[in-house]
């Protein structure tokens, strides 16, 4: 628990970092090259990857063993362990997770090149809507997907 509250700290203050970051920039010289950008970019890339990795680390165990949390006694530990369980919480997230980055990207593809037909001729706008409602029906499939994996569990 003590490194679930770490790492969430660590996350807050990277997102307040980043904030009084920008803002500072803004106040006093403004961006005033990629460089910049770059290198705030950069710093802020590295400081989030360092603590999802850390909160990886530290979390996934757990969840991956299935522990249903802490044990008390002996007479307690038995059926305390169920890897099963971790493993279709693991499956449940990469489902998730993997058909909304799909969907993300799909999105992003369908949507640049809606907006492309749509400046040229507006009377397509209805016709490109479906398209991208579409697409962001793989996210959906994704979660339920998973919401039948956890009712399995």
């Amino acid at each position: 628990m003590i490194y679930l509250t770490i790492s969430l700290i660590l996350m807050l203050f990277i997102v307040i970092y980043t904030i009084f970051y920008g803002i500072n920039k803004k106040k006093n010289q403004g961006v005033s090259s990629k460089g910049t950008i770059k290198k705030a970019l950069g710093i802020n890339i590295a400081l989030f990857i360092l603590v999802v990795t850390v909160a990886i680390l530290v979390l996934v165990p757990k969840i991956a063993l299935g522990l249903t949390g802490t044990i008390p006694n002996a007479e307690s530990a038995i059926g305390a362990v169920n890897p099963s369980a971790g493993l279709g919480y693991l499956a449940c997230g990469l489902c998730t997770g993997l058909a909304c980055i799909g969907a993300g990207y799909a999105v992003g593809q369908v949507g640049s090149a809606a907006l492309g037909v749509v400046s040229e001729d507006q009377t397509l706008l209805g016709k490109t809507l479906i398209y991208v409602g579409l697409a962001e029906g793989i996210a959906i499939y994704g979660l339920l997907i998973s919401i039948m994996i956890l009712s399995r569990l």
